[in-house]
């Protein structure tokens, strides 16, 4: 009873910590901005969100993804 579905890896790999940290840290960043009227860090802030969705995919298809070739996941 075994399902294939079970387990889709979770996106525990490189690719998806990295991307996930940079806009964590843009949505940071934009927030304290916003909160401090510095409209020009705002918008940087924002521009980080699509850089780290990018820099995710860009780290997938270089093989860091969940079933790259470079991720070795480690046991729990």
């Amino acid at each position: 009873m075994t399902n294939p579905i079970a387990d889709p890896g979770h996106g525990h790999s490189p690719a998806a910590w990295t991307a996930v940290v940079i806009m964590l840290v843009g949505v940071t960043a934009g927030t304290v901005a916003f909160c401090f009227e510095q409209p020009t860090l705002v918008v940087i802030s924002v521009a980080l969100v699509p850089i780290g969705a990018i820099v995710g995919w860009v780290l997938s298809k270089a093989g860091y993804g969940v079933k790259g070739p470079k991720y070795a996941p480690k046991a729990h």
